[in-house]
Order: C-alpha cells, then sequence, then structure tokens
C-alpha cells in the first residue's frame, strides 16, 4: 500500500536528552536518568583542569552561541577553553581552532571522557570556533561528540548476527561506536537524506540508522516554527521520491529521540510523544499509542529474525 501504519510512543526514560532516546529506541531504556548540571562543582572541575591539563573559563549552563559573545574574547586573551553545559546532561568545551588546535581540544575532551563516565554525564562535546571579538565568533562543522558507552542494544545484537548497522549523522557519536558497522557524518539533512538514498542502494541488508539533526539544532532550539515547518516540507519532499524505492520485503521507520517543540517557552527540548511512521511487510493501519521507544528495537529484533527483544513490543505482533 501507499499508506504507512502509524502511531506513537512514550517515552519509558527519565530524561528527554539525545542520547536518552536514542538508546531506548536501540532498546536499553535508561531506569537512572543522566546527571544534569546548573554548574559542575568546584572538585569536580578540579579534577576535570588537573587530567586534561588546562584552567577553565566559565562553568555555567549558556546557549552555545551566547557563550562565546561573553567570553570569547577573554578565551582569546588567556588560551584557557571555555567550559559550559546545558539543560541536556552535557559537558561542552569550547576553544578557537586558531589558539587550541582541533587535535588538542579532541585529546582534552577524550581526557574529561574518563571523568564524564564515573560522574554518568552523557556527552563530552568538542565545539570548536573561529573568528575575533570584532567581527564576531562563529561555530565550525568541526564539532565532535564523546559519549558514554551504552550498554547492549539491538544494534549489538545485529551486528552479532552479522548485520550492517550503518550510522547516518550522530548515530555512531551517541553509541560511542558501539554496534555500529559504518558511519556517515553529515553536515545537515540535506545531506543526511543523499546519504540514506545512496546506502539505500548499495546496501542488500542491514540497518541504515539516521539522524536528521536540522529539526533539533537549528529550528527546535531556536524557536522558530516557520523553519521548522520548511525543513518538515523539505523532508517530505524527499519523501516522496525515496518512498517508491522501499520494497514489499523492506521495513523502513520514522520517528523521533524526543520533542522539541518550537512554539514552547526557553529553548530546552520538550518531552512530549513521539510519532512512529512506518512501512513494513503486513503492516497496516493504526499501530496506537504505544508504551516505548524500544517498541523500535522489538521490532527490529522481529524482522531481523533475532530473538525476542527483551523489552518493548514489536509492531509486528498483532498486525499479521
Amino acid at each position: 500500500s501507499n499508506l504507512m501504519a502509524y502511531g506513537c510512543l512514550d517515552e519509558v526514560s527519565a530524561g528527554k536528552d539525545t542520547t536518552t532516546g536514542h538508546w531506548e529506541i536501540a532498546g536499553a531504556p535508561l531506569t537512572e536518568p543522566f546527571s544534569v548540571f546548573e554548574s559542575f562543582p568546584a572538585d569536580l572541575v578540579a579534577e576535570l583542569e588537573s587530567v586534561a591539563g588546562v584552567t577553565f573559563l566559565g562553568n555555567y549552563a549558556q546557549s552555545g552561541t551566547v557563550i562565546l559573545e561573553e567570553l570569547g574574547a577573554k578565551h582569546c586573551e588567556t588560551g584557557s577553553p571555555i567550559l559550559y553545559t546545558s539543560a541536556d546532561s552535557v559537558l561542552q568545551i569550547a576553544a578557537h581552532e586558531g589558539i587550541i588546535p582541533l587535535s588538542d581540544l579532541y585529546k582534552i575532551c577524550k581526557k574529561c571522557r574518563f571523568i564524564a563516565d564515573r560522574e554518568r554525564i552523557g556527552r563530552v562535546i568538542a565545539r570548536p570556533f573561529i573568528g575575533d571579538a570584532e567581527s564576531g565568533f562563529q561555530r565550525t562543522a568541526n564539532r565532535k561528540d564523546f559519549s558514554l558507552v551504552p550498554p547492549e542494544t539491538v544494534l549489538d545484537a545485529l551486528t552479532g548476527a552479522g548485520f550492517p548497522v550503518i550510522g547516518v549523522g550522530k548515530i555512531s557519536d551517541i553509541f560511542a561506536g558501539k554496534g555500529i558497522t559504518g558511519s556517515h557524518p553529515t553536515k545537515s539533512n540535506a545531506d543526511g537524506m543523499d546519504a540514506i538514498g545512496t546506502l539505500w542502494d548499495s546496501i542488500d541488508e542491514g540497518l541504515i540508522f539516521a539522524n536528521l539533526v536540522d529539526f533539533d539544532m537549528l529550528y527546535g532550539h531556536r524557536r522558530d516554527p516557520e523553519g521548522y515547518a520548511n525543513c518538515l516540507a523539505e523532508f517530505d519532499a524527499w519523501w516522496l521520491e525515496f518512498f517508491p524505492r522501499i520494497g514489499g520485503a523492506d521495513f523502513a521507520m520514522i520517528t523521533a529521540d524526543h520533542g522539541n517543540d518550537p512554539t514552547w517557552p526557553g529553548t530546552d527540548h520538550t518531552r512530549e510523544r513521539v510519532p512512529l511512521l512506518a512501512k513494513g511487510p503486513g503492516l497496516d493501519g493504526s499501530l496506537g499509542n504505544r508504551d516505548s521507544f524500544s517498541d523500535i528495537a522489538a521490532s527490529l529484533a522481529d524482522f531481523f529474525g533475532l530473538d525476542r527483544w527483551p523489552c518493548g513490543k514489536s509492531v509486528f505482533v498483532g498486525n499479521d
């Protein structure tokens, strides 16, 4: 049929961040949430500084562009990297590419990652930037995420059974490379959609797991409903072209890892049900309001003929 089965998913994990959402999608819901900070405790900062061999500026929750306005010039004078966080479980380190070379910034982040593991911080993020105080500072595309290693997910089960699992966008970063056989980082949604199309033609079996980040990064956090609507229209136009390439024996799902309502106050993710659209053998009509994002992992395990996933309920059960 030309229609997709449709439903929505509730999140069972505590939290509404990228890592939590993706891990639950992959069948590993979190019983205790990641640590979130307004600012990092003094003893933790001292330990991070000692391990990384630097002194940090900042150490408060702030938008990534605003923090550069506030501390960019001071960073350029002192050479000290900027430490900041957000409503997510993140430890972000910003540095000018001309002052702290990328390779050094990545090394600092890797050293901080060991401590972040113990503290249950979801991601350590390198946030390189360029520019100057006069003309302004701009973040570059050389951002890099260093993630907590996830527990066992359906991605591990798939790769263990010999199937390729190819991440598009931030997927490999979010899972710290675990259970991923190939990765295609992207710069935009258009880039991600191109990668999905190319991969779809080039592999006979396996999973393509793609994250299209523009909805969240460019429009959700910035509370831009018009931009968000245009972004959806762009995806819809691409999907209409891609959809006929999904064969009768193929399985495709569209969902989200959390909400990010562009009309809501503040700039943080919002916690709401996420949509689920699916095309697969025997799927038709409503999939209902489902209890967990892990229904996706259960459905993948079912579709690929793996052992039943221990949490979540397959969309193929009760649909045959």
